[in-house]
């Protein structure tokens, strides 16, 4: 699981690290610098231990966001759709990767303008949801007019 930060780390991060300890999966969290990186591991207190910290030039460069099968970016980013078209590019190498965007609210800019379809849920400051699935096929996490024969994941 990636979780990318418009601040430092917050309760949104320690949940994944919950959701990690249940399922025997990493957390990675990029930050925007190295100030965000030192308040972040003094938020998680021992759960730090836990989490991979990136800066954000550094993540950028890797394939981390390409790896990952939950991507989970902060809306309040300059450029978190720049984020998203980078997961959609690296879904084409794996199946079902669910990208969801919080404080989707108070963010200036729109998903559908890198193409996704994503449904807005509203939770909290919003949720955009978005699953991508291999050859760049995005679909809704909850399509309308579902059959009844697909089945829940």
């Amino acid at each position: 699981m990636v979780v990318a930060c418009a601040g430092k780390a917050d309760s949104t991060t320690l949940a994944l690290v919950a959701a990690a300890n249940q399922t025997n999966g990493n957390v990675i969290c990029i930050v925007p610098n190295n100030e965000d990186l030192i308040a972040s591991k003094n938020f998680l207190g021992a759960a730090s231990n836990q989490v991979q910290f990136m800066i954000a030039k550094e993540a950028q460069e890797s394939l981390v966001l390409n790896q990952a099968d939950f991507v989970l970016i902060d809306c309040n980013l300059v450029n978190h759709e720049e984020i998203v078209k980078l997961v959609q590019i690296g879904g084409c190498k794996q199946k079902g990767i669910v990208v969801v965007g919080y404080n989707a609210f108070r963010c200036k800019g729109s998903w559908r303008s890198c193409g996704s379809k994503t449904q807005l849920l509203p939770i909290g400051e919003g949720l955009l949801v978005t699953r991508i699935g291999e050859n760049n096929d995005v679909r809704p996490t909850f399509p309308s007019g579902m059959s009844k024969s697909a089945r829940s994941r």
